[in-house]
This record gives C-alpha cells, sequence and structure tokens, in this order.
C-alpha cells in the first residue's frame, strides 16, 4: 500500500511537471523539484531533533505512570465497560491493560509509542478469538476506537507547529480534542449499530453519558465566548494540560515509591530507539510531498474542489488544508508531511496551517492500521472493520472543519 503511494507521488509529479514544461514552457520546473528534494531532506533531519527529545521525554514519563499503576488503575477503571463493549473478553485479561495503555499513548498523541502496544493487545485479543483469520467482535471494536483517533493531548502536533513558528503551539489544543470527539463517537456508533452492542446498559450509559454530559457542559461554555477568546482559552488549556500531566505522573510515581529517576531513563531509551527508526520514513515522504507540490498537480487537484466549492457558495480557505485529509487514511508519515508543508507554505498560525493541524489530530492512517494490526496477527477478513473505521475518518474531518471555522474564522 504504502509502495504504490510513495511511488505515485513520484510519477504523478513527473507527468505534472512534462506537461508545464512541453505544454506551459515552464523548464524551470525540472529545477523547482530537485530543489524540493533537498530542502525536504534538510527539514526531516531538523524535525528529527526535535523530535528525538519528544519521544524521549513521553516514553520515560509514560514508563514511571506506569510502574506507578496508573495504567492498571485506569484498567479497573474501565473494566467495567470494556466488559459490556467487549463481553468475549474476561474481566482482567491481560488484553485490558494493553488497550487502555494504547489509549492512554494514543491520548497523549504519541502515535508511534502507541504502535507496539496496540501490536500487544491485538496479539492478546488473538488469543481469544476462536478464528485465526477473521476478525472478532472485540478486534474490530478495539482497532475502529484505535483508527478513530482519540487525541486527549497531541503534543506532537504542538511540536511540529513550535518547529514551524507558531507563535502559540498549543492554540489547536481544544479544536483537536472536539473533533477528535465527534470521530471517537462516530466509530463507537458505527461499531455498535453493526454488532448490536446494548449501548442503553446501565454501566455503559453512566460512562458514555457522563462524559456526553461534560462535553456538552464544556461545549456550552464555550458557545458565548468569541473567536479570539476561544484561540487564547485553547492555548491556556493546552499548556496547563500539558504540564499538569506531567506533574501528576512524577507526583504518583514519588508516592508509589517508584524511582522516577531510573524508571524516566529505562522509559526514555525506548523512546530514543523509536525516534531512531523513524527518520527514513520521514525524508521519504516528505520528499515524495515535496516533489508534488513543486511539480504542481496537486495545486492542479485542489483548484478542481476551490471552483466547486466557489460554485456552490462556500468559504474555499479549507481547501488548502485538504491535502492532509486525503492522505492521512493511507498513511500518518505522509500526512505529517502535507501538514508540514502546508505549514511551511501558508504559515502555522494561517487558518490552512491551524486547520491541518487539526485534521492531523483529529484523524488516523485507517489504512496503516488496518493492514498493520489485522496483519501483525493473520487476519484476513476484517469483516465491518473498515467501512466503520472510513465512516469516522470522514466524520473527524467534517468536524475539524467546523470547528476551526468556529475558532479561527
Amino acid at each position: 500500500m504504502l509502495n504504490g503511494l510513495w511511488l505515485g507521488f513520484f510519477l504523478v509529479a513527473a507527468v505534472a511537471a512534462l506537461a508545464r514544461w512541453l505544454i506551459g514552457g515552464e523548464a524551470d520546473v525540472f529545477e523547482a523539484l530537485v530543489k524540493s528534494l533537498f530542502t525536504m531532506a534538510k527539514t526531516s533531519v531538523d524535525l528529527m531533533i526535535l523530535l528525538f527529545g519528544t519521544l524521549t521525554l513521553w516514553l520515560g514519563l509514560l514508563r514511571i505512570a506506569e510502574k506507578a499503576g496508573l495504567v492498571a488503575l485506569l484498567a479497573r477503571l474501565l473494566g467495567p465497560l470494556f466488559a459490556r463493549l467487549m463481553p468475549e473478553v474476561p474481566r482482567g485479561h491481560p488484553a485490558l491493560g494493553l488497550i487502555t495503555m494504547n489509549f492512554a499513548a494514543n491520548g497523549l498523541g504519541l502515535d508511534n509509542a502507541a504502535t507496539p502496544i496496540g501490536l500487544k493487545a491485538m496479539r492478546a485479543l488473538q488469543e481469544l478469538n476462536p478464528s485465526a483469520t477473521v476478525a472478532s467482535n472485540a478486534q474490530i471494536l478495539f482497532l475502529v476506537l484505535n483508527a478513530s483517533s482519540l487525541t486527549l493531548l497531541p503534543v506532537t502536533i504542538f511540536m511540529f507547529r513550535a518547529e514551524a513558528g507558531a507563535q502559540d503551539p498549543a492554540m489547536v489544543f481544544l479544536p483537536i480534542l472536539l473533533a477528535t470527539t465527534a470521530s471517537t463517537l462516530a466509530g463507537l456508533l458505527s461499531v455498535a449499530i453493526v454488532q448490536r452492542l446494548r449501548l442503553w446498559d446501565p454501566v455503559v450509559l453512566a460512562y458514555l453519558g457522563g462524559g456526553a454530559l461534560l462535553l456538552g457542559l464544556f461545549i456550552g461554555t464555550l458557545a458565548g465566548l468569541s473567536a479570539a477568546a476561544l484561540t487564547a482559552l485553547s492555548g491556556l488549556l493546552g499548556n496547563l494540560v500539558l504540564f499538569g500531566v506531567i506533574v501528576l505522573f512524577l507526583l504518583l510515581g514519588a508516592l508509589r515509591r517508584v524511582p522516577v529517576y531510573e524508571c524516566f531513563i529505562d522509559g526514555a531509551k525506548e523512546g530514543f530507539e523509536v525516534a531512531k527508526s523513524l527518520l527514513p520514513y520521514l525524508v521519504a515522504m516528505l520528499c515524495a510531498i515535496g516533489v508534488l507540490r513543486a511539480s504542481g498537480a496537486l495545486d492542479f487537484g485542489l483548484e478542481g474542489i476551490r471552483w466547486m466549492a466557489e460554485w456552490l457558495g462556500w468559504d474555499t480557505r479549507f481547501v488548502d488544508a485538504l491535502p492532509t485529509a486525503m492522505v492521512k487514511p493511507f498513511s500518518g508519515s505522509a500526512a505529517r508531511a502535507m501538514m508540514i508543508e502546508t505549514m511551511q507554505t501558508y504559515g502555522p498560525d494561517s487558518f490552512a496551517g491551524l486547520l491541518a493541524a487539526t485534521i492531523q489530530g483529529s484523524t488516523e492512517t485507517t489504512f496503516y492500521v488496518l493492514a498493520v494490526y489485522f496483519g501483525a496477527v493473520g487476519i484476513q477478513r476484517a469483516r465491518h472493520a473498515v467501512g466503520c473505521a472510513l465512516l469516522a475518518e470522514f466524520s473527524g474531518v467534517l468536524a475539524a472543519i467546523a470547528v476551526c471555522y468556529w475558532f479561527f474564522g
């Protein structure tokens, strides 16, 4: 899948460049292509320096939380809910703890750290699966919720915005929170309908109803604020929550007599190894996106969508951020490259830059997740997983656009 996508970027760029040269007489297009390759290669290395530090920091902190029993506590708290949503998984099964850890890593925006944990969870669920090749209901629900991108604290998005020179990197905190809630809710409801899960069960209603009530009160509080006030509040809450989580992990570790420094170092070493493996993928995708943009092919497709939006009488500023949404179902690294390229082209605090970051934080690499998670356990028949995951993806994109217009005008 990724082979075809990556190769396709270069082939489309080559065709577009030849057309601009032979038809439009723009011979300098090839100079722009070569220049974009070197520029994006340098950008990849610059980003990796920051990425090394970010993953090292957060995997170290997550290790403290794990040793302090926070993950086990979350598993116990969510146990009654999972017992209703995944009735085939016994209470106390290791899969529940791994699922909780995976959601925690995704919630903190550490998608690269969440993947190995998610694969362990999928293997644990496969042990309970009566079929070796057909996805179980529990596996589908876990995968769709994973693909819905439940992101509570998108630290990597903040990192990339900081690297791009954003005035307040955490400005997109609330938009991402609201958009990712919409995508996760769409994913959960679609799976529940297909699997006939009893969402009206008192325990499920208590969990989901409580969350919906808090979200409703939260949105009601925000409704009367101006765009400028919403932007300022989003930045304040993003930074406050980010630092509050760090303090919580450290205090909880100290209270549980966890050697926080040694524990942090152990987790940080894992983060360093994870980050080290990402550079080739980042270079590959950023360079491919660079030549696609430099060839004019991407602009041609977007202009078609822009024309349609203008014909319908819509505001067209959202079109500039659509490249991130278009490639996100196929590749996280490609979408990340699109987001970075959008911020470089229009500015990190432009509407397009803010929307691209929000889309990146509230959607997931649906086809990649399906291929990796199901492939790791030999699942060949995904059943309703693809349709439910794509519905969650589409809902996240629509919600991101709506929320950004609400927050940033």
